[in-house]
């Protein structure tokens, strides 16, 4: 008897990651009801989601926190790319300033594979805890750089670490206390990144010109220390009865057709995502706009994406995830084409970065429930990881690709942008496979 409600758990919990999964096929048609019924016993048995509760809600302040001041000062990074470009770092190219920034999205996208196994093992906390002494040893070093390879190594590799070891852990965490508001959740946690995103380029900017580089970077380490304890204290993971961390082979990840389809079309987007944000306050300075206004445009970017963290996530819980993100993925890349080409003013500018910002953090708060969701609740950690770990190597190169472009152009945006945005549109196709390839229904909900 013992033995039977031992399998019994054990199932049960094994269908927690695929109940979105199984809700999106809308009453799609079986043939096999006395076979359904003998299923249906045990998925009915499936223990539900806590929806939040006391630590659900302290999860989501504390990932919130820990993406305000991690993945927030690295949407910053064209306020340092700027800012190298003419005093640090002016001797170098545009093209090869950008590798600091692309190396920070490599590394910490990379590193989500094994920090997921770590965290599917042991939790969050540790994790970050030693991520967070290793991001502000970062900051620091960064503050006393001078040399380009110092950079590299300071901003770009350490930095990039530190992210990815306060981020993974805490949108894995979020994702274990939610299911049918996962979205939701993930969307409040993914906004304090945007919220970091118009803090940091404002307070920097300003912080670089009053007390200089090296007191302005000190002075962000400081206030970053004193929010990841904060998300410390406050991250935990749910942990259902009985239930320990399945492994997850990457072997046996890459054989469902969903998965690929997803990784691969998230890595085109991954390309040409990050470019306005790289590029964006150099583009309004090509333009002859006041300096006074040009970080002010990355900001209303992050700004924008506030919004764009928060509300699609919503909407993408009532309608589906999928169906949520692949028009999310192509109006970004849309927006770069027919909005960004032919922005050659402030307003414009202005309208073209609260709208990309908004489209673009649709894509980035819902693509962590899309994976949750076709995965076991005792590998999200996992699969997670795994996806962004892929999705590293074109944001390693799409910063330098899109420098590359804009030297070759002597100057001229045309060949960057188009390359942005038409790589984002071709990733958005192959999203759309993988949501066919859950339902074959163009307007099921999945």
């Amino acid at each position: 008897m013992a033995e039977f409600e031992k399998a019994e758990d054990e199932m049960s919990w094994q269908h927690c990651g695929t109940e979105d999964y199984r809700a999106s096929l809308d009453g799609k048609a079986t043939t096999t009801q006395s076979h359904l019924a003998s299923s249906t016993y045990h998925l009915n048995r499936t223990p539900q989601f806590p929806e939040g509760g006391t630590k659900g809600h302290l999860a989501v302040f504390g990932a919130f926190m820990a993406l305000f001041c991690t993945f927030g000062q690295m949407n910053a990074f064209g306020t340092f790319q700027a800012w190298y470009a003419e005093h640090q770092l002016s001797h170098l190219e545009p093209g090869t300033i950008a590798w600091i920034g692309s190396l920070q999205l490599w590394v910490f996208f990379f590193s989500g594979g094994p920090i997921g196994q770590l965290f599917d093992a042991y939790g969050p906390r540790w994790i970050m805890a030693g991520g967070s002494v290793l991001y502000v040893f970062s900051i620091m070093m960064t503050s006393i750089s001078t040399e380009f390879y110092q950079y590299i190594l300071a901003h770009g590799v350490l930095f990039g670490l530190g992210v990815g070891m306060l981020f993974y852990p805490s949108m894995s965490s979020v994702s274990t206390y939610f299911s049918k508001y996962r979205a939701t959740a993930l969307g409040v946690v993914a906004s304090g990144s945007s919220f970091g995103g118009v803090v940091y380029p404002i307070m920097l900017q300003r912080l670089f010109e009053r007390v200089g580089f090296g007191w302005g970077v000190r002075i962000s380490g400081l206030l970053t220390a004193f929010v990841c304890c904060a998300a410390i204290a406050t991250v935990t993971r749910y942990a259902p009865p009985k239930q320990r961390g399945a492994t997850c082979k990457v072997s046996d990840t890459l054989r469902d057709p969903r998965f690929v389809l997803l990784a691969a079309g998230s890595s085109f987007v991954a390309l040409g995502l990050f470019i306005p944000f790289f590029f964006i306050v150099d583009y309004a300075r090509a333009l002859s706009i006041s300096a006074r206004y040009t970080f002010i445009v990355l900001a209303v970017m992050n700004a924008g994406g506030v919004i764009g963290r928060i509300a699609p996530a919503y909407i993408s819980d009532k309608i589906g995830r999928f169906n949520l993100l692949v028009p999310a993925a192509f109006l970004s890349g849309l927006l770069c084409v027919c909005f960004w080409l032919f922005a050659r003013s402030l307003v414009p500018l202005m309208l073209f970065a609260a709208a990309y910002g908004f489209s673009s953090g649709a894509f980035i708060s819902v693509i962590t429930p899309c994976v949750a969701q076709i995965s076991d609740i005792r590998q999200i950690g996992s699969r997670i990881g795994i996806l962004y770990s892929i999705i590293s190597f074109p944001s390693l190169v799409g910063g330098p690709a899109a420098g590359a472009l804009l030297e070759a152009g002597k100057g001229q945006y045309t060949g960057m942008i188009l390359f942005a945005g038409l790589t984002v549109i071709a990733g958005s196709f192959l999203i759309l496979a993988a949501k066919l390839k859950i339902d074959s229904r163009l307007f099921a909900r999945v």
